[in-house]
């Protein structure tokens, strides 16, 4: 069977579209608390946090998050062992 009418699908990624447009909340991460642990760039759904390669004064590298591409949903921040990271309000 042949379809009169093919689907060509090409669906855009966060890579692609900035999503962070639309969120309500954003993560604050504290550079000072955080230990380096990874669990936020596990956690996280578009894959926004990401080590900086930076040294906090306790000679841990820290995280960061590119708000370009996140979308609020806090679980970085509920899951971060150490409370390095809180959701604030984002007013655009």
């Amino acid at each position: 069977m042949k379809l009169k009418y093919p689907l060509e699908v090409n669906p855009g990624t966060t890579i692609t579209n900035k999503t962070g447009g639309w969120r309500t909340q954003k993560p604050i991460v504290d550079h000072e608390i955080c230990i380096g642990c990874d669990v936020c760039r596990k956690v996280c759904p578009e894959g926004v946090c990401f080590p900086t390669g930076e040294k906090n004064s306790k000679g841990r590298i820290f995280y960061d998050r590119d708000l370009d591409f996140c979308k609020g949903c806090g679980l970085c921040a509920k899951e971060c062992p150490v409370s390095a990271i809180r959701m604030e309000n984002d007013f655009k």
